[in-house]
């Protein structure tokens, strides 16, 4: 079966199994969504999580965090990756959205991408999950679920999302997290239940099914 008569069989199967799926992030608002989203960037969610509390009551809003000293912050969040870098990008991001964007986080994803610490993967997972906009972003797990069903054969995350999104068109942002959760439960990257998987019939073959 070809690619465009596979995906809407891959697509109903998906929502059905993980159409409630959602982001594992925890966040309040637009800006501790943004924040979460930056320092989540080659970090587990988990890791994220088990910080962030901490950090928003010492920061609560953009306009304190665009006044945090800079030491104080990279202590803050000195066990996610890349620690010394991000601090640097969230304390720029919060000016910028101050000063910019009237303290709004902006809900477009040029405006997103403007800002220090935000790629396309990041300025669309905020448009998905907070504005609910037909974005879909595409991670480690989306990246490896959708070329072992073989939606897509891009070699980068862009190109792949820009498949992803022509081939599906709707619904990307629950697509987006029901990818992720087939990835973290049946499909993941050493060991895939490939016996148990309800897209097995579908799947591109065995060998990709290995990688």
């Amino acid at each position: 079966m070809n690619r465009d008569a596979k995906a809407p069989i891959i697509k109903a199967r998906l929502l059905a199994h993980f159409g409630a799926a959602d982001t594992q992030l925890r966040y309040r608002n637009a800006y501790e969504l943004l924040v979460a989203v930056i320092l989540s960037a080659q970090c587990t969610d988990q890791r994220v999580n088990a910080i962030t509390p901490a950090l928003f009551d010492l920061y609560p809003t953009l306009n304190a965090l665009a006044q945090a000293p800079l030491d104080r912050l990279k202590e803050c969040i000195k066990s996610v990756s890349y620690p010394n870098n991000k601090a640097k990008y969230l304390i720029q991001m919060a000016k910028e959205v101050c000063v910019r964007f009237g303290g709004q986080i902006p809900s477009t994803q040029a405006q997103l991408k403007s800002l220090p610490g935000v790629g396309q993967k990041s300025a669309n997972v905020l448009l998905s999950v907070y504005f609910k906009q037909n974005y879909l972003a595409v991670d480690t797990h989306v990246f490896r679920v959708s070329h072992r069903l073989g939606l897509s054969q891009a070699k980068t995350p862009l190109q792949t999302e820009r498949e992803l999104s022509a081939l599906f068109q709707d619904d990307l942002a629950s697509l987006h997290h029901a990818l992720i959760a087939l990835g973290r439960t049946l499909c993941a990257a050493r060991k895939p239940q490939c016996a148990v998987c309800f897209l097995a019939d579908l799947c591109e073959n065995k060998k990709n099914a290995r990688r």
